[in-house]
């Protein structure tokens, strides 16, 4: 009766083991990263974060072939939450099919991984946040239109995918509840109430996030799609410093590197303003009041080098 034992308990392992195999990408397979999104990503320099923006890191780390598309300011969709900046579908999109249709863009589907971090703008000032949305439209919208990204680059050939979930806002100076006028929003505003429901829109979309990805990885055959967990990097970052930051001045997290105060609705007035300077950078989680720093824009292209590699990460799932 062993024999038989044995392979009901192999028959059994593998049974369990089985719906794993073949997840997540292969070590040394990916050569090239296609990005989209907003200024968490935009590689424009000076980046958002005062200097390099974790592409430009994730690439040197890799080493992979960087094609950013991520512009400043955008949304998803305008046609949803309405921004005068280059959203995802509507702009960024076409400008990536328009180069690989002119031939100036030539990527293999199996050594290119695609990044999506989008979400910032959509559910902040002058969009969800304020309610100058559309009135049909909420965070399940919102949401859907970021995983209906991966469905149509995989229409086009594109394999592999992280989402980059939405990081915890209301741990931002603009979101938090000790906030003040800044550069972002001047006006006068309950702060406690928009940090209270920052942190839900934030949890909840990213909520819908996964779940409709957990529903869409089983539809798209051979692809492979990761969920990224910014907001639990940052979150890890914000609660344990010491781990992640090493500058020169007191470790800071609910402070920022470039902070400016206005007078309340008073954008031409002139602000006060406080700077730190060289390695004391590095000792802050945000730069501005909205940004990441760039010393957590190294830790977050650390962390995506690592899922691009192949490697095992704490803040990344293979859902296929």
């Amino acid at each position: 009766m062993a024999p038989l034992l044995t392979l009901q308990f192999v028959a059994a392992l593998l049974t369990f083991v089985a719906p794993s195999l073949g997840k997540g990408v292969a070590p040394g397979q990916i050569k090239n990263f296609v990005t989209f999104g907003d200024s968490y990503t935009d590689v424009g320099y000076p980046a958002a974060d005062g200097g390099y923006a974790w592409p430009t890191y994730a690439a040197g780390y890799g080493p992979f072939n960087l094609y950013p598309f991520a512009k400043s300011g955008g949304t998803c969709s305008n046609n949803l939450t309405y921004r005068p900046f280059p959203p995802i579908v509507g702009s960024q999109l076409p400008t990536y099919f328009d180069e690989v249709k002119n031939g100036t863009l030539h990527l293999n589907p199996k050594e290119t991984i695609y990044t999506i971090w989008i979400g910032t703008n959509d559910l902040g000032v002058n969009a969800l946040i304020t309610g100058s949305d559309a009135p049909d439209v909420s965070i399940v919208p919102v949401r859907q239109c970021a995983v209906d990204i991966v469905k149509v680059l995989y229409a086009s050939g594109a394999r592999n995918f992280i989402m980059q979930n939405i990081l915890p806002l209301d741990l931002t100076v603009l979101y938090s509840a000790n906030s003040y006028p800044n550069r972002y929003w001047d006006a006068e505003r309950n702060s406690t109430e928009w940090s209270v429901f920052m942190r839900e829109l934030s949890r909840s979309g990213n909520a819908i996030t996964e779940l409709m990805l957990q529903a869409l990885a089983p539809t798209l055959p051979a692809a492979h799609i990761a969920s990224f967990d910014s907001y639990g990097l940052i979150t890890d970052i914000y609660n344990n410093p010491h781990n992640y930051l090493n500058g020169t001045a007191p470790l800071n997290v609910t402070g920022c590197v470039k902070s400016c105060v206005y007078n309340m609705n008073d954008k031409d007035s002139d602000p006060v303003c406080t700077t730190a300077e060289g390695t004391d950078r590095d000792s802050f989680l945000w730069y501005d009041e909205l940004h990441p720093s760039e010393q957590t824009d190294r830790i977050i292209a650390r962390e995506m080098t690592a899922v691009m590699k192949g490697k095992p990460s704490k803040w990344a799932t293979w859902l296929s």
